[in-house]
């Protein structure tokens, strides 16, 4: 089957489904079943893995900037689909499944050509951590914005509109906290892969990489810690979810984008 045909099936499937999960959050109870849906994206996730597989192994491992971003869309989109079987976070779906359309059409349309060969396989898993960590806690991020809503609706005495197909609060809280865990415990494990698998793990190419991931981590240990003592709320923790999640964004895309489209290295 043709890439185009099948990435534009992809992207349709994505955005049909991400439209889909809007208008059912916006006004609950109004079709597709929410398990339609589901499909719907689980099918675009299958689609999208024909796409990103080949590309991300060929001729070894390829992680440029555009295929790494095309792999973090499908992987995100996946844990959400997959977790939304068992716990009510379809609707990050809203924002999450039009993003994925968004990196598998920039994967296709400027795909890397930079391959790196045959990668240690220890290198490879750190990388795989690495974006498994980073798509987990992107998820959370994207959980945390919703809070943010969620308490700013109900502190105006707002409970209308879309908030009305949202979980209660002390669900999407809780949501939030063991999304965070996982993800904390995978950043964890990348950071320690990193530590004993990577030649120099401070590297004047890597310096920047390494610093904030560790500020996020620094940040994420810290949030967990007053949960688990003091029990913080999320509405507490918001922003320094968001500054977590902004410090890896940049420890990984902005220091490749910086890397092969800039300084071309």
């Amino acid at each position: 089957m043709p890439t185009a045909l099948i990435g534009g099936g992809a992207v349709l499937l994505y955005l049909l489904s991400g439209g889909l999960l809007g208008r059912r959050l916006s006004h609950p109870g109004v079709q597709p079943e929410r398990w339609q849906i589901l499909l719907l994206g689980l099918l675009a996730v299958l689609l999208h893995a024909l796409l990103v597989g080949p590309r991300l192994l060929d001729e070894g491992l390829s992680l440029g900037f555009f295929n790494a971003l095309s792999f973090s869309g499908w992987l995100i989109s996946a844990l959400l689909l997959v977790s939304a079987l068992a716990y009510p976070v379809e609707n990050l779906g809203v924002i999450l499944l039009p993003f994925s359309a968004l990196t598998l059409l920039l994967g296709l349309l400027m795909p890397s050509t930079a391959v790196e060969g045959a990668v240690d396989w220890r290198v490879q898993m750190h990388a795989v951590v690495s974006l498994l960590a980073y798509s987990l806690l992107t998820l959370a991020a994207v959980q945390a914005l919703l809070l943010a809503i969620q308490h700013r609706r109900l502190r105006a005495h707002r409970p209308g509109g879309f908030v009305r197909g949202i979980p209660p609060l002390i669900t999407t809280e809780n949501l939030l906290f063991q999304m965070l865990g996982v993800g904390f415990a995978l950043l964890t494990l990348s950071l320690v892969t990193g530590l004993f698998f990577l030649e120099d793990i401070l590297a004047q190419s890597l310096v920047h990489k390494t610093t904030l991931s560790l500020f996020a981590w620094l940040v994420l240990a810290v949030i967990l810690w007053g949960r688990w003592r003091h029990g913080w709320r999320g509405r507490a923790a918001i922003g320094w979810i968001l500054g977590a999640f902004v410090s890896l964004v940049l420890a990984y895309f902005g220091s490749k984008l910086v890397l092969e489209l800039i300084l071309n290295r």
